[in-house]
């Protein structure tokens, strides 16, 4: 049947199972929200009060739920203003279509108003992209462009649409997305895009080898990466880490691949990494990495990491193999189809002797947990007694991000949304408001420091509107804090332009402003009671929680430094 190209946008939406898309309106994809307004019993929209909010909504949809984001925008600066969003999407590998319209076809390449190349702009941060010329493109494209973003290793997809492609008509043949794969030309763009990003299935021999080397090893550790929260393998990495009765470290993005309370948990490692992951890490003689991809922030030093071990990566990407650090053995497959083939290869070991020579030290950051003044470690103690086990959390990027990383035990993928590979400030509050729109019933709370929030407050705007009851935790100290440890650790105190203190805004009433309520809190008392009464209200609820301006991120090991090598306790 013959029908308009924005209706075959929409009716392919709904092929895909989107129910809820993120954005903002403009003059180039007008005619889509135009549709859209025809299918909002069908389709819901978040209206976001910027386009970064709503591509870091997507991103936190897509994260919490294990489904594809969808995100809207229009030409020019609307489109631009995604960029950040699509970038922070592609560093840490979330399902993401990015929407855009362009330009009409006879405008493009003439600086027409609101014109840009999207498609250059965007391709160095998507996993691939696309222009769409006509209306008979639409329907396929969008196909493949979902079939994209959800195979293999994960990551944002960006189509472009000119604006008389959204107004032509095209025939429309309707697809149920279990007849994608086998239809005609459909058929092959599906084959081809599974064929360049599918998942690889693990090789027998390479899996015999993994289980010859763990069954010679004395002293085995294990690293869970964000494959594996990705891949939604918890139960059989948790399973895999029981049978080798082997320490198991967590990067940022790993967080909730097995549970923070696990007895075989010895915490995040790397630059703030605990002093166990670090030091078993160190020490050991087998390395096994699942879905992780080594970044700068965990092997600082690639010549000295675990030097002693022997290294074998699991990663659904293979060109992340050997990429920062080399190995010994490798794997390439899917985190949950390896680990699962692997549980049939190994036996119950028992490393008892290794465990208590791991855990002789510290698994977490030591803080006091009385005193007159709030530290970060009381913050997130609250929030672990008084919030359900299941909430999510959703950061900023800066030293709050690495004081929950620390301090919260999460217990499943999805329960922490953060930056973690573009170290994106400002993505916290759409991330929540993705994260919530996506789990109604769960309490989402976003974690945030006072430079951060400045970033992307605004978008306090879309949490009143649609009465999201988000908690927003400010870890206030006047700082931006990160930048300013780095000063002080490396660079002889010169704190240039990091102080904050006496810029505003007021937090409580820039709450009120927006509708919502707010608490000044600066003891642990104070930070309970207003906890208790933010977890009881139906609306967004801030709490700006006072710390020392001196406070900082403990252990640390400096950039390019050993992993055993602490700059600070």
């Amino acid at each position: 049947m013959q029908i308009q190209g924005s209706k075959i946008l929409m009716e392919c939406l709904l092929e895909q199972g989107v129910d809820t898309i993120f954005g903002y309106p403009g003059g180039a994809i007008i005619v889509v929200y135009d549709e859209l307004y025809r299918y909002k019993n069908k389709i819901r929209h978040i209206l976001t009060s910027h386009e970064q909010g709503a591509s870091h909504a997507a991103d936190g949809y897509a994260r919490s739920t294990g489904k594809v984001g969808v995100c809207f925008a229009t030409s020019g600066p609307g489109a631009t203003n995604l960029t950040t969003g699509i970038a922070t999407a592609y560093l840490d590998s979330s399902p993401v279509v990015f929407i855009t319209c362009n330009v009409a076809e006879p405008l493009i390449g003439k600086d027409s108003f609101q014109e840009v190349d999207m498609i250059g702009i965007s391709m160095p941060i998507t996993k691939s992209n696309f222009l769409v010329k006509s209306a008979d493109r639409l329907a396929d494209t969008i196909r493949e462009a979902f079939a994209v973003a959800r195979s293999g290793r994960p990551g944002p997809v960006l189509v472009d649409i000119l604006k008389n492609a959204t107004t032509e008509s095209a025939n429309y043949e309707p697809l149920s997305l279990e007849e994608h794969a086998t239809h005609g030309s459909l058929a092959m763009l599906i084959h081809r895009a599974s064929h360049d990003f599918q998942e690889p299935e693990p090789n027998s021999a390479d899996l015999d080898k993994l289980g010859e080397m763990i069954a010679g090893a004395k002293r085995p550790m294990l690293i869970c990466g964000g494959g594996v929260v990705l891949s939604r393998a918890q139960e059989e990495f948790t399973a895999f880490a029981e049978k080798l009765d082997a320490p198991t470290a967590f990067t940022v993005m790993g967080c909730g691949g097995i549970r923070g309370r696990h007895p075989l948990a010895t915490g995040m490692i790397g630059m703030h990494g605990s002093r166990a992951s670090n030091m078993a890490c160190a020490a050991c003689d087998l390395l096994i990495a699942v879905g992780c991809r080594f970044s700068d922030r965990v092997a600082l030093d690639t010549k000295s990491f675990a030097k002693q071990a022997k290294i074998v990566q699991i990663d659904i990407d293979r060109s992340e193999i050997d990429k920062n650090v080399p190995t010994a053995h490798h794997i390439i497959g899917d985190a949950k189809s390896v680990v699962k083939r692997m549980l049939k290869r190994v036996t119950q070991h028992d490393n008892r002797e290794w465990k208590e020579q791991v855990f002789a030290y510290p698994t977490e950051p030591q803080y006091s947990l009385t005193g007159d003044t709030l530290n970060p470690r009381q913050i997130c103690d609250a929030c672990s007694r008084l919030a359900p086990e299941d909430a999510i959390i959703a950061t900023d990027v800066g030293q709050h991000q690495m004081w929950c990383c620390q301090n919260f035990k999460f217990d499943y993928p999805g329960q922490l949304i953060t930056s973690g590979g573009f170290g994106t400030m400002g993505f916290g509050l759409g991330a929540a408001i993705g994260a919530k729109i996506g789990n109604p019933e769960k309490t989402v709370i976003h974690m945030t420091g006072d430079g951060s929030f400045r970033m992307n407050c605004n978008e306090l705007a879309t949490v009143e509107y649609y009465k999201l009851p988000i908690i927003t935790i400010i870890f206030n100290n006047n700082t931006l804090g990160m930048v300013r440890q780095w000063q002080g650790l490396t660079l002889g105190r010169r704190f240039s332009q990091t102080t904050l203190a006496g810029r505003g805004p007021d937090f409580v009433k820039l709450a009120e402003a927006y509708g919502l309520s707010g608490s000044r809190v600066k003891t642990a008392e104070e930070l309970e009671k207003a906890l208790k009464k933010a977890l009881k209200c139906r609306h967004g609820y801030i709490i700006e929680c006072a710390i020392s301006i001196d406070e900082m991120v403990r252990p640390m090991v400096n950039d390019g430094c050993p992993i055993d090598r602490f700059l600070m306790d």
